[in-house]
């Protein structure tokens, strides 16, 4: 079956898309990728999606606009990567504009911003969407969702493997190896922190709106990183909070840059506080690797848009010790292909019926089939 995936992360910067062919068993498919795409967002669009997701009210029409204006942008990165339109199924991801994690007796909840049915019209193929919400009702997080796909798209090796996206949160997959005596160990993953939005925040702060991320890390490499402050931010509950745990930029969005900001004092040079800030990201997840009795996997294989920031890999070899940093386009999936091949798999499973959830991961008290489907209004009266 020819499958669309749709994915826009946390950074809100476009949508990816992956034409992808799946068949064979759910839970290990064959797998061959067709044709992808990346589809910015207009710059006001862009601006007013990182303005809801970081707390700045709009009026129900003006919520009710950029829902459609969403969705109609999702349909054009659909038509991009697919322009003859080969895909039986779509599944899209919409974009999060909220994300709270349960706490207590409370449950979690999760905004992903879409028209499902409206996508379905516009494109004439089924839907699937709000994957999300299963999970969360089931008790879960909700978050993160490609864990499993991981686990079922890439082979396991002779140790324990993990899988890194830096998009705007950084996220771990880790897969247990095929024969020993963590063989039968469940996958695990979580959300780490900030990967790109303290930085891409900052970056468009530092250069007066001209820049919205900083290509390869060139301005970070220039400075200081402020290693005794960084220390003490991984300290922080969040960093310290053992998984499931989830977030977004509802908690390192521009109120929580302003903080650190201050912190690092008045007078600190911008190359200086992108080099503290790209080195925070890697220790992280350094941190989280490193931390017992967690196994420590013996490569760490990454993606996304941070993929591409030299400087913030080179913090990652050198704090995630013992283990082999290595692109995850080396396994024949680019860096800004992974999450939509992922959300592409998860509506195959919901047109298959195979549950697309990790208990072990987002803490659900079961797996559940996710996501909604939406049908293409027939045609004819």
């Amino acid at each position: 079956m020819r499958v669309l995936g749709l994915m826009s992360g946390t950074s809100a910067d476009g949508v990816d898309a992956v034409l992808v062919s799946l068949k064979g068993r759910p839970g290990r498919p064959r797998w061959r990728i067709l044709a992808s795409a990346h589809t910015p967002y207009p710059a006001a669009l862009r601006e007013r999606l990182v303005a809801v997701g970081q707390g700045v009210p709009l009026d129900a029409e003006a919520l009710l606009h950029l829902a459609e204006e969403l969705t109609e942008h999702q349909a054009l990165a659909a038509r991009a990567c697919d322009p003859d339109g080969r895909a039986e199924l779509v599944g899209c991801h919409g974009q999060t504009l909220w994300h709270r994690p349960p706490e207590g007796e409370r449950r979690g909840a999760s905004w992903q911003l879409l028209q499902g049915p409206l996508l379905a019209e516009l494109l004439g193929t089924p839907v699937v969407f709000d994957f999300r919400s299963i999970d969360l009702a089931l008790g879960g997080h909700g978050a993160p969702l490609v864990p499993a796909t991981d686990a079922a798209l890439l082979g396991r090796i002779g140790g324990w493997r993990a899988l890194l996206n830096l998009g705007g949160i950084a996220n771990l997959t880790l897969l247990p190896p095929p024969a020993g005596p963590d063989r039968k160990a469940p996958v695990l993953g979580w959300d780490c922190g900030p990967a790109n939005t303290l930085l891409d925040l900052a970056v468009a702060r530092f250069s007066g709106g001209r820049l919205s991320f900083d290509a390869d890390g060139a301005w970070a490499r220039q400075g200081r990183i402020d290693e005794a402050r960084l220390q003490q931010w991984l300290r922080e509950p969040f960093f310290q909070a053992a998984p499931p745990k989830s977030t977004g930029r509802e908690l390192f969005g521009a109120a929580d840059l302003e903080r650190r900001l201050a912190e690092l004092g008045d007078g600190v040079e911008p190359a200086d506080v992108l080099a503290t800030l790209t080195a925070f990201s890697a220790a992280v997840v350094g941190q989280d690797l490193a931390r017992p009795p967690r196994p420590r996997p013996l490569e760490l294989l990454v993606a996304g848009g941070g993929a591409r920031n030299g400087f913030l890999m080179e913090q990652l070899r050198r704090r995630c010790h013992g283990t082999a940093v290595l692109p995850l386009a080396s396994q024949g999936i680019a860096d800004d292909q992974r999450e939509a091949l992922a959300f592409a798999l998860l509506a195959w499973w919901r047109r298959r019926g195979h549950r697309g959830s990790l208990p072990s991961v987002t803490g659900a008290r079961r797996a559940a089939v996710l996501g909604v489907m939406a049908l293409p209004p027939p045609s004819g009266g």
